[in-house]
């Protein structure tokens, strides 16, 4: 099976796109994902993204994470955006659905910002925090986050009994009012990613100042993104934008033999 793709990263979040509209890919066929996503002997990615025609929306985004699970995937939903721009299916501005339901973004410059969905609230478990943006996302703060144990961390509580189904954890250290470093152990990837986009989300929304229009940057080991949203009446978020570059790095096909 010979499949043609293209490689887009947000961030260093970094994705193998392939242009589904004709409904040729067995979005069943895990085994498959996984194999692209392998960095030995595939493309190499934190996940694979399908691009899929529907009735009501500019396009779907189909996500898998490198297991083969899926979720919501935010700095994916932007090179989603990104890589729709290039296919001609849209201009400036898009309507399009995920798994988590419709979104809206807009590309302007180098940057695609993306309308995440509301957020009703921010739960506390233990000393931690937890928000769900799409995704769930178990948060932390410490003190000096580039020498923190990620990974060894992360595993432990991605695993943790209070999460059945696995969670993404967030490691937060605050640089002042509006500016946070974030690194992030991803379930699905199994590993610490460069950079999250639902969970930077999840943190600025965490850590972040509550009242209307503000916006919080974000420091990742991949680069830098910001998020902008205001306060709710019922005291979650609402005008949740992930802003942020997403780039096409090359092209190819691959042989997956069966």
């Amino acid at each position: 099976m010979k499949i043609s793709f293209y490689k887009y990263q947000g961030t260093g979040n970094d994705f193998v796109m392939i242009d589904d509209r004709a409904g040729s890919m067995d979005d069943e066929n895990l085994d498959l994902i996984s194999r692209l996503c392998d960095r030995k002997f595939g493309v190499g990615a934190d996940g694979v993204i399908l691009i899929r025609n529907h009735p009501d929306y500019d396009f779907e985004m189909v996500y898998f994470n490198a297991d083969g699970s899926q979720s919501m995937c935010g700095n994916g939903a932007r090179c989603a955006v990104a890589f729709a721009k290039f296919l001609g299916i849209i201009k400036e501005e898009t309507h399009f659905l995920a798994i988590d339901g419709p979104h809206r973004a807009r590309v302007a410059d180098d940057l695609v910002e993306l309308l995440m969905a509301e957020v009703q609230k921010v739960e506390e478990v233990g000393a931690d925090l937890f928000v769900d943006t799409g995704s769930p996302h178990h948060l932390r703060a410490v003190s000096d986050v580039k020498s923190y144990p990620v990974v060894m961390e992360g595993e432990i509580i991605r695993h943790s009994d209070r999460y059945p189904k696995g969670t993404n954890v967030n490691f937060v250290e605050k640089l002042g009012s509006d500016e946070l470093f974030v690194r992030t152990f991803e379930r699905g990837v199994e590993d610490e990613t460069l950079s999250c986009g639902t969970g930077v989300t999840a943190a600025a929304l965490a850590f972040g100042q509550k009242g209307s229009n503000q916006e919080v940057k974000i420091h990742t080991l991949g680069g830098k993104l910001s998020v902008r949203y205001s306060s709710s009446a019922s005291g979650g978020f609402q005008n949740i934008w992930l802003i942020g570059p997403a780039d096409q790095v090359f092209a190819g096909t691959i042989q997956i033999e069966d």
